[in-house]
């Protein structure tokens, strides 16, 4: 298992390239991957099975990448408003 905290963290461009590559690498069925970041941009590249959206601590709505593009798109106060109404 891999957990990788906030490794696209001011990064450009191409060193997030880079770091994509290294984490497709890691990608493998006998190998988990937990990835914790506040930006989409790592998530186009790697294109994750899950995306949880967290709130102290805890998972507060799992979804795939249109998850990510509803926070991308709306910001948090939108996807609390998708949890508050599930």
């Amino acid at each position: 298992m891999a957990i990788l905290d906030e490794i696209d963290s001011g990064l450009d461009t191409d060193a997030l390239r880079d770091v994509a590559t290294a984490v497709i690498g890691l990608k493998k069925d006998d190998n988990a991957i937990l990835m914790i970041t506040h930006y989409q941009r790592l998530l186009n590249y790697i294109a994750p099975t899950y995306v949880h959206i967290m709130e102290a601590g805890r998972i507060m709505q799992t979804g795939d990448m249109s998850l990510a593009a509803q926070l991308e798109a709306g910001g948090y106060n939108a996807v609390q408003r998708l949890i508050a109404s599930n």
